[in-house]
């Protein structure tokens, strides 16, 4: 990859802040911690009054574009954005009024942690004497530095970062399926590329990763009966799906498919077919690398909340039907939602009705009667029909992915549970409807 050598340099805080830094649309909001920023406070300090002549606070990679309005040359951060934006904050903090990355338009969602942060560092620094003060900034401006690294690719400015990171600390799975698929999109306009990301990234971090490890990636390998456990930065290939150079029959079909319900849903055809908007995604069928992987991962992450508002409903939010409190309670109630999600996403939500949550809610809870504790292991096991205390060889997912009608379903004659095989007292409310909707006796 080609980096503009000329500016691979070692700079200074000062140096870096004289740059025209811009916060591209696509990058997440700023959400740096209050710990972590206290501890860049406290390393510089520590380092100033150590008498440490170079303290390297790590490396910022840039995009450098020409700004077509002004005709100066902006340096979007693509990495190193939460850092350099709090750098700017303790500056601010210490007199320096005129921080040019704190006029980019921050997302709303970035104020809290920017005032909190602010606040936080005003303390720190009014702990510090007037001639301490005055010291500690010449310091932080002249003797701290980064590393700068230059593209005038923004595609190269991820794939750097992307490989940067993978040799250094483990980045969460979704970063590196972010920056994979963005690298893919080099065919696309920027105004949609940073529409998607701007949703992407507008997205709260901690349910999005839930939405990979505990729903996503377990559904994905279950249906192929393979272990759906320990997702990480390694197992992210399912996810990268058909990339936008492969010209193979499958991903021909593939990618075609994509298009053709694209252009009818664009069009106004399926208006005229009476069927509204076209389902353009299947988690048994590959995902097509670059723009699209940004809408299919929005689109499941709806289709969660909807599974989840269902069930709500449907049982009228009555912990003692879903009982939550207990770890291995979440986790059957999680089995439950990715189950019937993956019924939807294969024969649509409107033909969820009340056999079908009657069945699946049998298979997932006839589990929890049975066994006293319930593990992440537990779960694993069940859904690939490889427990032998119930419903062995009911790889459901499996099942599922190879109906072609959702009628099949109720076919599938769930293990009967006995009322002395009920572990817990507590779940008698479980077993009494399960007993009602099967008609045990």
């Amino acid at each position: 990859m080609t980096l503009l050598q000329e500016e691979l340099l070692i700079i200074n805080v000062d140096n870096l802040m004289k740059l025209n830094l811009k916060i591209p649309e696509y990058q997440r909001p700023y959400r740096w911690s209050s710990s972590s920023t206290n501890t860049l406070f406290t390393d510089t300090y520590e380092a100033f009054k150590s008498k440490i002549n170079e303290y390297r606070l790590g490396s910022v990679i840039l995009h450098k574009s020409k700004n077509s309005n002004s005709q100066v040359y902006d340096y979007n951060l693509v990495d190193g954005q939460q850092r350099t934006t709090t750098l700017s904050i303790l500056l601010y903090a210490l007199g320096e009024d005129s921080q040019v990355l704190l006029n980019e338009e921050y997302k709303p969602s970035s104020q809290n942690s920017i005032n909190n942060n602010y606040t936080l560092l005003q303390k720190r620094v009014n702990e510090l004497q007037d001639d301490e003060r005055v010291s500690y900034k010449k310091y932080l401006k002249e003797n701290c530095t980064v590393v700068k690294i230059v593209t005038d690719s923004e595609q190269e400015a991820f794939q750097f970062f992307d490989s940067q990171n993978s040799r250094g600390k483990a980045l969460k799975p979704q970063d590196l399926l972010k920056s994979y698929h963005l690298r893919e999109m080099t065919r696309d306009p920027e105004e949609l590329k940073i529409k998607l990301i701007f949703e992407w990234e507008d997205t709260n971090q901690n349910t999005l990763e839930e939405l990979f490890s505990t729903y996503l990636y377990p559904v994905i390998r279950w249906f192929r009966n393979r272990d759906g456990l320990n997702y990480s930065s390694d197992k992210i290939q399912d996810f990268k799906g058909i990339k936008q150079v492969n010209t193979y029959n499958y991903a021909i079909y593939h990618k075609a498919s994509n298009i053709f319900i694209e252009q009818v849903n664009s069009s106004g055809s399926s208006e005229l077919l009476s069927s509204g908007e076209l389902n353009q995604f299947q988690l048994t069928q590959p995902i097509i690398a670059g723009k699209r992987f940004f809408v299919w991962t929005l689109h499941y992450s709806v289709l969660l909340e909807q599974v989840k508002n269902k069930i709500d409903n449907y049982h009228n939010h009555n912990k003692d039907e879903i009982p939550d409190k207990r770890t291995g309670d979440i986790y059957i109630k999680q089995l439950y939602e990715a189950s019937l999600m993956f019924f939807a996403d294969r024969f649509g939500f409107d033909a969820i009705d009340d056999s079908i949550m009657h069945q699946l809610y049998t298979w997932c809870y006839s589990l929890r009667l049975k066994m006293k504790a319930i593990y992440p292991q537990t779960i694993n096991k069940y859904a690939r029909g490889q427990h032998d205390r119930i419903n062995m060889g009911k790889d459901l997912f499996t099942l599922l992915s190879e109906m072609v009608d959702p009628q099949e379903l109720k076919a599938v004659i769930m293990e009967k549970v006995g009322e002395s095989d009920v572990q817990n007292n507590r779940y008698k409310t479980l077993y009494g409807l399960m007993k009602r909707w099967n008609g045990w006796k």
